[in-house]
């Protein structure tokens, strides 16, 4: 496969599980992350079911409208794993047995190998197989959607070959300044620089038993002279003695 440019993506995060409050979901935070950090910008983020027709049609959509997809969850021998599937069905071809992960499984299952076994090396008909010479297991990909499962660690894993293969078209730049005035205090300043320069994203975050600080405003961008200069604007709003810090 080819290296992908990416300027936005969606994730689908799939179990019963996590709806249920049984697994605590810590996947999107590990992709948010890493893609933020690859200067690819996270739009979107459902929690669905394992329900084939439901993650069909969030799949199919999220396609078409986002640079990359992520799924997380699903993969594996059980019933309840029906990721594969269901993206196949989201793309209209069938599901197949890969030859390559298939004697993976072979040689690391042995006799023991079972159906349920078999049933990890199944793929959507047309899916490419990314790898890196760390982590030779394939990584699913079926068109612009990265299939990865959901165990943490194994996702992590699956992760850093996303990462190998995805960048996006410049990466983001991001300056923080901390404040010990009340968010409500600050928004009026907030908002003048955010009629002033369009192109930064302005986040406030208060902090309420913070010795150090009130509130931390970022300013995030993909030019740094963007940044640079609604955080000199905020600057010059702030009354005399603030701010605590900038970094």
């Amino acid at each position: 496969m080819n290296p992908v440019v990416a300027h936005t993506a969606a994730a689908v995060v799939i179990g019963n599980e996590l709806l249920s409050g049984k697994i605590a979901e810590s996947n999107l935070f590990e992709l948010a992350r890493t893609l933020r950090a690859l200067g690819v910008r996270l739009e979107r983020a459902l929690v669905l079911p394992d329900e084939v027709d439901v993650i069909a049609t969030e799949v199919r959509w999220l396609s078409r409208h986002s640079d990359v997809v992520f799924t997380s969850g699903g993969i594996g021998p059980t019933h309840d794993d029906v990721t594969i599937e269901a993206v196949a069905r989201a793309f209209e071809v069938p599901v197949e047995s890969d030859p390559v992960t298939l004697a993976l499984i072979l040689n690391t299952y042995g006799d023991r190998c079972n159906d349920g076994h078999r049933r990890m090396a199944l793929i959507p008909r047309g899916a490419e197989l990314a790898t890196t010479p760390d982590v030779q297991w394939p990584t699913v990909v079926m068109k612009n959607v990265w299939l990865l499962p959901g165990v943490p660690e194994i996702f992590r894993m699956k992760l850093s070959v996303a990462r190998a293969w995805i960048r996006g078209p410049q990466q983001f730049v991001s300056r923080a300044v901390f404040t010990n005035m009340d968010e409500a205090d600050l928004k009026p300043l907030l908002e003048q620089v955010v009629r002033s320069h369009h192109g930064v994203e302005v986040g406030s975050y208060p902090k309420w038993f913070d010795p150090h600080y009130k509130t931390k405003v970022t300013f995030d961008a993909r030019e740094s002279e963007h940044v640079d200069q609604a955080l000199e604007r905020f600057l010059t709003l702030l009354p005399s003695g603030e701010p605590q810090r900038v970094e």
